[in-house]
């Protein structure tokens, strides 16, 4: 879009017509300790041309022939027809619908995605949405201390084995909030947190459980749901939303049901664009609703029996009174619900049963292969979806260096978050990934591992 900027001219006609002597008086409010200072590491401005040739140049960066990373951000076939409809203009610079009459249109698009995600986690309610899958788990965990009255505890245990970038995201947004947040372990052999590993962690308001986890390894969803719902505590599954057109929803798990579902959306028609845009979901039972951050849009009729949709149970205070408000979120990701419910619905459930499967199959076909070179092997035993540490006989990082440099992300090196995993490697394969890529991979899997062991890595 292009940018008009504004003239000094311009700036010095608005503030005498609004009578501020400068700019700065708009912002006298911010006490000065609280202000950024002069940004010094903020360069000088470009021209036009120039900025697209950088934009360029750093696009380029990207590129790379095959990509086996994963971990969060997964590389899926969008049909053509999913972003030729998104981007039509209705959609590309529709903003919230504030005004439910003049969005129908919005409104019946954010509902049909609501019900297909209400559907695909057996929970009776969504919503539309929260930005990614790390803020909507924050979202949850605030979620589940409003809702869990029963226990007056505020302290929340989280899988081990989530996402990094999740647990951090997570810290930062309920640390000052008097929530404190303890990780439970999980097993070094099979890389599954297992029940016993809740034994002695105290009292607690409610268990995030990881399905897959980070690792792609299965956790035994249902026994953990039951231990925790039998010490009084609400469980919230983080889930992978391709998985789960697979494997047991978080609605099933256990005798009762997971009380949240959580995640990101990003495997649904939204591609990977150097770091985003994402989706997060939220799912949740019926009477934990009204502690649901975001908006949820509902099918009624009027009073001449027409069909007609509408945002329901959102608070004034959310846009109003913040510190009275579920959240402080004020919009959506409309433009990534549009993409994943336009990818959903194409799709169906068997196509997207079908995507899953094929993930699943490529992923142990690689791993049947890589796993018969010397000194490699899978790092843990639990079962796994489309994702799988590898253990070698190598750094990962070293391993992952000299694969990219032949063309082939070789995956995501797990040294840098858990210091004892730094010959460890996270594998993952989607249905985008052919015979030949898969044939790639291994031969420059083969080609590293004997350079690095050459050159006295090992």
């Amino acid at each position: 879009m292009p940018f008009i900027p504004h003239t000094p001219d311009d700036e010095r006609l608005m503030l005498d017509v609004i009578g501020v002597a400068s700019v700065e008086d708009l912002f006298d409010e911010i006490p000065p300790e609280l202000r950024a200072g002069e940004l010094t590491d903020i360069p000088n401005g470009m021209s036009e041309m120039a900025l697209m040739r950088l934009m360029e140049d750093r696009a380029r960066q990207d590129e790379v022939a095959l990509s086996f990373i994963g971990a969060g951000a997964y590389e899926h076939h969008i049909p053509a027809a999913v972003w030729d409809l998104a981007s039509r203009g209705e959609f590309m610079t529709a903003y919230t619908p504030f005004q439910a009459e003049a969005s129908q249109g919005s409104l019946q698009l954010v509902y049909e995605y609501q019900t297909m995600m209400s559907r695909l986690m057996a929970l009776p309610v969504a919503n539309a949405s929260v930005y990614d899958g790390a803020s909507a788990l924050a979202e949850a965990i605030l979620m589940a201390i409003r809702a869990n009255k029963k226990n007056p505890s505020r302290r929340v245990l989280i899988a081990g084995d989530a996402h990094p970038a999740y647990v951090k995201v997570c810290e930062a947004m309920v640390d000052m909030q008097g929530i404190e947040l303890a990780q439970v372990p999980f097993a070094e052999e099979s890389g599954r947190v297992e029940t016993d590993a809740l034994d002695g962690m105290g009292d607690y308001n409610a268990l995030v459980i990881t399905y897959p986890s980070f690792f792609g390894v299965l956790n035994d969803v249902d026994a953990l749901t039951n231990q925790a719902h039998a010490q009084g505590a609400l469980v919230i599954g983080v889930v992978n939303p391709i998985a789960m057109a697979l494997l047991p929803p978080p609605g099933v798990w256990g005798d009762q049901g997971a009380d949240i579902a959580v995640g990101e959306g990003q495997p649904l028609g939204i591609p990977l664009a150097s770091g985003g845009p994402y989706l997060g979901f939220i799912c949740c039972r019926q009477d934990m609703v009204r502690q649901m951050p975001g908006r949820i849009a509902g099918r009624t009729v009027d009073r001449d029996g027409a069909e007609g949709f509408t945002l329901t149970l959102q608070a004034r205070e959310q846009h109003i009174r913040r510190a009275k408000a579920t959240s402080n979120i004020c919009t959506n990701q409309g433009l990534q619900v549009t993409a994943a419910a336009i990818y959903l619905s194409l799709l169906g459930d068997r196509g997207l049963r079908s995507v899953a499967c094929r993930c699943h199959e490529g992923l142990h076909h690689l791993l049947d292969e890589v796993t018969q070179l010397d000194g490699v092997s899978c790092r843990f035993t639990g079962d796994v979806f489309h994702e799988a540490v590898l253990a070698l006989p190598v750094p990962a990082d070293q391993l992952a260096a000299a694969m990219a440099a032949q063309g082939v992300l070789a995956g995501y090196a797990l040294g840098q978050d858990w210091q004892h995993l730094s010959n460890a490697l996270l594998v993952n394969v989607t249905e985008t990934k052919t015979e030949a890529d898969l044939q790639r991979y291994i031969a420059c899997f083969k080609a590293a591992l004997l350079n690095l062991a050459g050159s006295g890595a090992c």
